[in-house]
């Protein structure tokens, strides 16, 4: 039911998403992001079954009392049905365009096997300067953070 209520909803334009976010979640929501690489430096990006814009990083909104650490790694692990460990928060951010904090993470995947869901069809590593069609806002973040994680193998 489910998967199938995604894949229709995944039809509707853009414009339609944004208004029913506007409309039906909280005013201001703290979402969760992880940023998950790979030893040569490679980012893993999620095939979202519900987005026009399928590929993506792991993200979602923190559930009442949930501490944000808990919150990313129940994501990742829903999402994929891996378990995976925080290393550290990189940053918080505060949208320009919707009404939400992301507190994003670095993480990496400790056990499990990945397990395609109802919102999650597939998972891959992709080099970042060879990333596939996906949110701007997304793209800039992994960029700049891989910048910041490798510079010293980049020089």
């Amino acid at each position: 039911m489910m998967k199938s209520l995604l894949r229709i909803w995944r039809v509707f334009p853009q414009w339609m998403h944004v208004l029913a976010a506007k409309l039906f979640r909280p005013k201001f929501i703290v979402a969760v992001a992880a940023l998950i690489f790979d030893e040569r430096g490679r980012i893993l990006l999620f095939k979202h079954t519900y987005r026009k814009l399928a590929w993506g990083i792991p993200a979602g909104a923190l559930e009442y009392g949930e501490q944000p650490e808990d919150g990313i790694l129940r994501e990742i692990h829903e999402e994929t049905g891996m378990t995976a460990k925080v290393e550290r928060l990189l940053r918080g951010e505060s949208s320009s365009h919707y009404h939400h904090v992301s507190l994003i993470y670095l993480c990496s995947i400790v056990s499990g096997e990945f397990q395609p869901t109802y919102e999650i069809s597939e998972i891959r590593y992709f080099d970042v300067n060879d990333l596939p069609p996906m949110l701007f806002d997304e793209k800039d973040l992994i960029r700049s953070v891989h910048e910041e994680l490798f510079k010293h193998e980049l020089a």
